[in-house]
């Protein structure tokens, strides 16, 4: 990857949290969805280029993995775990995202020079991250993933990534939610 593409996104980041500390609504509580909990809903414009809604994806389990920022070294290395995990993920009946609140077109990069396949949603506005509960007090998403069940209600938050192995993580996850396998 492109240091100068890395130093950008550090500097970004490190400019949203700075001026996250004066925002507004900073003092806010967050979120804090638990199982069964019904999911918020979402319309989201995509690293492919669709829009998700997550109303078009009941009858399925929807897994949302948040990151914090596009091109920084941790995310790097999640998004690399979830392109190695293409193949083993992708033998599920589940519709599988990542997320974070960069632009589309910093996602469609992202997603290009991660291998990733799966699409990475775009929240710029953050009112998506907000209603999950994952903004952090700087801003940023955490690096969370959010499994939502058939029903629309939430399965589990795992709030304990790890980034070298999230892809293998996730397939755990989806093994001991016992989702069905594509025939």
């Amino acid at each position: 990857m492109n240091a100068g593409r890395q130093a950008r996104a550090l500097v970004s980041a490190l400019g949203t949290a700075v001026s996250s500390l004066f925002s507004a609504d900073r003092g806010a509580p967050r979120v804090d969805l638990r199982p069964g909990d019904p999911a918020p809903e979402f319309a989201l414009l995509a690293s492919d280029g669709r829009t998700y809604r997550l109303a078009d994806l009941r009858g399925r389990v929807v897994v949302i993995a948040w990151f914090p920022k596009a091109f920084t070294a941790g995310c790097t290395m999640e998004c690399r775990s979830l392109g190695l995990s293409n193949a083993a993920l992708g033998v599920f009946e589940a519709a599988i995202f990542a997320a974070s609140c960069d632009t589309v077109e910093d996602n469609r990069a992202f997603a290009e020079s991660t291998g990733i396949e799966f699409p990475i949603l775009s929240d710029p506005d953050k009112a998506v991250a907000r209603a999950y509960g994952v903004l952090g007090t700087l801003g940023l998403p955490s690096r969370w993933t959010v499994y939502i069940g058939a029903d629309g209600r939430i399965l589990d938050v795992d709030r304990q990534v790890h980034a070298v192995s999230h892809g293998a993580d996730i397939r755990q996850a989806l093994e001991r939610f016992g989702v069905s396998r594509r025939p």
